[in-house]
């Protein structure tokens, strides 16, 4: 089954080298391309793309307000947030708006295409870099500034595994850490999913490190 992308970014020579590189690869497809926020908006709508590798940077509609918009528009296109360092103050709103990944553009090709088939298949991936960044982020903030949501509804073993979400671990890390199978360990994820109402494994990190399960060493 070949993955549809829609590539929403200002630079057009961004969008060139993610196309070229797309074009070699026969499971993943460019099927539209945005230079903002709207056209972004438009074209998730029209094409229904699997996945838009998006910009935060963009003029007029940013990437985090085309994200929103097509989250809340569909469930059927996943955002794959695609930026910059200097952006890190928009990590936490890109997340919070729906977006099921988070990279930053030097991350080798690979990576990327590694991506975007992870988060077609409804799995969600952050940056090793951005993740400890937005935990620090967190961490920073004045305690009365932070969200605490309370976790009476989940066991204690689902609490293991949405700290170690938090922690950035993957299913199979996870089965590793608690001695489960992956199968297992999906399940806790299932459950965990259902019971905090979240949409996807990002919204999971955040409600962990809202919950105050992720420890920051700086």
């Amino acid at each position: 089954m070949t993955i549809r992308v829609v590539l929403a970014d200002d630079q057009q020579l961004i969008r060139t080298a993610l196309r070229m590189v797309i074009a070699d690869i026969d499971d993943v497809e460019v099927v539209g391309e945005a230079a903002n926020g709207e056209e972004a908006v438009r074209l998730a709508g029209e094409l229904r793309p699997d996945v838009v590798v998006m910009d935060i940077r963009m003029p007029g509609v940013d990437g985090i307000e085309a994200t929103r918009r097509i989250t809340a528009g569909t469930g059927d296109t996943h955002i794959v947030v695609l930026t910059t360092f200097d952006d890190d103050d928009y990590v936490y709103g890109a997340l919070r708006a729906g977006a099921a990944g988070f990279l930053v553009k030097d991350m080798g090709l690979d990576d990327i295409l590694a991506a975007i088939r992870v988060v077609a298949a409804g799995d969600a991936l952050i940056a090793p870099s951005v993740t400890r960044r937005l935990i620090q982020d967190f961490a920073a903030r004045p305690e009365q500034a932070r969200v605490r949501r309370p976790l009476t509804a989940i066991t204690e073993r689902e609490r293991e595994v949405l700290t170690l979400v938090g922690s950035g671990l993957s299913n199979t890390e996870i089965a590793e850490q608690l001695f489960i199978t992956v199968a297992t360990a999906k399940t806790y994820l299932t459950r965990l999913l259902s019971k905090l109402d979240a949409r996807d494994r990002v919204q999971l990190v955040i409600i962990a490190y809202e919950a105050g399960l992720v420890s920051v060493t700086r």
